[in-house]
């Protein structure tokens, strides 16, 4: 390559990054600047006044050319002013000889169209891990956390750092699984979202970005021996490494992996996985990484594609739309309001870019209008949505499965193993556990609930004019449900009037006392660790006669909530404390760590007494039974 065509397309990347860094702008102010500017100020300069301080730091540590950046100097009086510092601090009083970090990237939907109000920010700190040898390196990663501590207080975009050596990146080496993290089912697939999705923040310009002449095919090892040999002069680059395609086991892992992230937000892992699918029914296809990256640096007159989130929707859809015409509009659908559009009720730079895409592949002006006020559709209409969501995902994760069944090998079988648990933990039915609805989106709408007991004894929960959302003869099973589910509210709660001596208030007490106990249902908050373990029951709640009148001594009905270190949660009854000590006798093993609590109703008249009975039986049967 010439001197002159790697020069314009420096020029024509730092054009390109600098949009993306306006879009982010535009659609988080506030938060972008800190993120932009402030972040990286943050972390070359060292000081008790500044989130990130270490008081023994061995070496400053410097982000390359940041020194030569006029953006961050000019905001640093805004930055003083927003930590309330009198004294002049500066990035450019920190030594030129210090660590240096290569640079800040982006990796995702931040900066692009689908950037959401539930979107968060996945940092890459690149660096050559040889050069923060011994404590060097330990105190990056307090000086991250310290401020990653600050920016949870005062950002309101989740930001997660991932300190990565350079010689990982070019190997795709990963790591394992965790809450983030990928591990050992995305190695390449990673690697192709970073360059396609990334914004350099501040340091060097990855160097693969540069590899590109219209018409001819560039050898990226003799590419960066020029560079390297100093054919282009400048040494403001960073090689991470070439992509140059994805083995079809590694789609699968990806799949998989991406199927483990639906459990929170089906509608976020739609993109993705179609995305999976079609790379994976084509495998001989140029990676999109490589698509965009020529069509960003040819310039190409068709501005809404320069978004790499619109690049890729488009390709998905132009790939999909043979199928069937009923799915691939819900595909549509599921894009629109993944995306968070409002066509027609505003215009901003994300309804700008994305109305051209449905141009080319329509969506009615009805449909749209009833798509825009998902916000306020009744519960049981997001559930369903949910619920569809989630019947795509499944069916292209079996299709992707029967592509080839032998591809699961060249996962680590530890990550298989982690993935695995959860998913069945989610998803998987057993007795008297409580089922989850699928939310088509992090957020939902909660609306007045109203218990009824029928002529047959059975307790219905629902919502006016909709359909039931859990019935039961077991009123507490109706209870766990709808908190476990996150639909609960006391507020929003109603009871028809009935025989039992069951009152609102009870329920409302009731309700309170799960929710203190055992939350809401939430998967990403699970030790990875845990999927690794034996099963074992952490938490038990035993609820005494609930339904029984309040001047009854009787202690024969016990209904017991209980939740697994899986993040399952389980409601049984008995009518019989033998039957309960039969119960634990057959599950003696995982209940052997749990922590026991009791309710009553409150105006029981013999509170105090059955409590302490339901004790002293509770007891007696745990200490027998884990003796034996």
């Amino acid at each position: 390559m010439d001197i002159g065509t790697f020069l314009q397309n420096k020029k024509t990347y730092l054009a390109y990054n600098n949009y993306r860094k306006h879009i982010f702008s535009e659609l988080t102010p506030q938060d972008s600047e800190i993120i932009l500017y402030m972040l990286p100020w943050m972390l070359c300069i060292n000081d008790p006044d500044i989130p990130g301080y270490i008081p023994d730091l061995e070496t400053p540590m410097l982000i390359y050319g940041i020194n030569a950046d006029p953006k961050i100097p000019k905001r640093e009086l805004g930055f003083r002013n927003l930590l309330k510092i009198s004294k002049p601090l500066s990035i450019e009083a920190t030594p030129s000889a210090s660590l240096q970090i290569h640079g800040l990237y982006t990796i995702g939907s931040i900066g692009t169209i689908s950037q959401t109000s539930g979107s968060d920010c996945d940092i890459w700190i690149c660096i050559d891990k040889k050069d923060f040898s011994g404590n060097r390196f330990q105190q990056l990663i307090q000086k991250t956390n310290l401020i990653k501590d600050w920016l949870d207080i005062h950002v309101n975009i989740p930001v997660y750092f991932f300190i990565c050596d350079v010689k990982d990146i070019r190997l795709s080496n990963f790591g394992n699984v965790d809450h983030e993290s990928a591990g050992s089912t995305q190695k390449n697939t990673l690697k192709e979202e970073f360059y396609r999705t990334a914004i350099m923040i501040a340091g060097k310009i990855p160097l693969w970005w540069l590899c590109f002449e219209n018409g001819n095919d560039i050898d990226y090892s003799g590419f960066l021996s020029q560079y390297s040999g100093g054919d282009f002069g400048g040494d403001d680059c960073l090689d991470l490494g070439p992509i140059d395609a994805v083995e079809k086991e590694e789609y699968f892992g990806a799949a998989l992996w991406q199927f483990n992230k639906a459990l929170t937000n089906p509608l976020k892992s739609i993109t993705k996985m179609l995305l999976l699918e079609m790379l994976l029914l084509s495998p001989k296809h140029e990676l999109l990484c490589h698509q965009f990256r020529s069509l960003i640096l040819k310039q190409e007159k068709d501005p809404f594609l320069i978004d790499p989130s619109m690049f890729t929707m488009a390709t998905i859809l132009k790939f999909n739309q043979e199928m069937n015409n009923d799915t691939f509009d819900f595909i549509k659908k599921c894009f629109y309001l993944r995306f968070e559009f409002k066509l027609y009720l505003k215009m901003t730079m994300k309804e700008i870019i994305g109305k051209e895409i449905f141009k080319r592949h329509p969506i009615s002006r009805t449909e749209i209008e009833q798509l825009n006020t998902y916000n306020i559709w009744p519960l049981h209409e997001q559930i369903q949505l949910g619920q569809k969501v989630f019947d795509l995902l499944v069916n292209i994760y079996k299709r992707v499965s029967m592509i080839d069944k032998g591809v699961v090998s060249s996962v680590n079988p530890q990550d298989m193993n982690i993935i695995g648990r959860k998913l069945s933990a989610c998803l998987e039915k057993k007795p008297n556990k409580i089922s989850i609805f699928h939310r088509p989106a992090r957020t939902i709408n909660i609306p007045n609930l109203t218990f009824t007991l029928d002529s047959q004894k059975v307790w219905t929960v629902a919502t006016k004019g909709s359909p039931s959302i859990i019935s039961s003869p077991d009123i507490v099973y109706c209870l766990a449900y709808l908190i476990w589910n996150g639909i609960y509210k006391s507020g929003l709660v109603k009871m028809m009037p009935n025989a039992t001596s069951v009152t609102l208030q009870e329920i409302n007490s009731l309700g309170t006392r799960i929710m203190e106990i055992f939350g809401v249902h939430d998967v990403s908050s699970i030790d990875f660790d845990y999927y690794l373990e034996p099963e074992k029951v952490i938490k038990m709640l035993i609820v005494v006669s609930f339904e029984g009148h309040t001047q009854s001594k009787d202690v024969n009905d016990l209904c017991v909530i209980y939740k697994n270190h899986w993040g399952e949660l389980f409601v049984s009854r008995f009518n019989d404390p033998v039957k309960f000590r039969e119960f634990v006798q057959e599950k003696v093993e995982i209940f052997r760590q749990t922590e026991t609590y009791y309710y009553i109703q409150r105006n029981s008249l013999y509170y105090e007494k059955i409590i302490e009975r339901t004790k002293t039986i509770v007891t007696h049967i745990f200490s027998v039974t884990i003796k034996e």
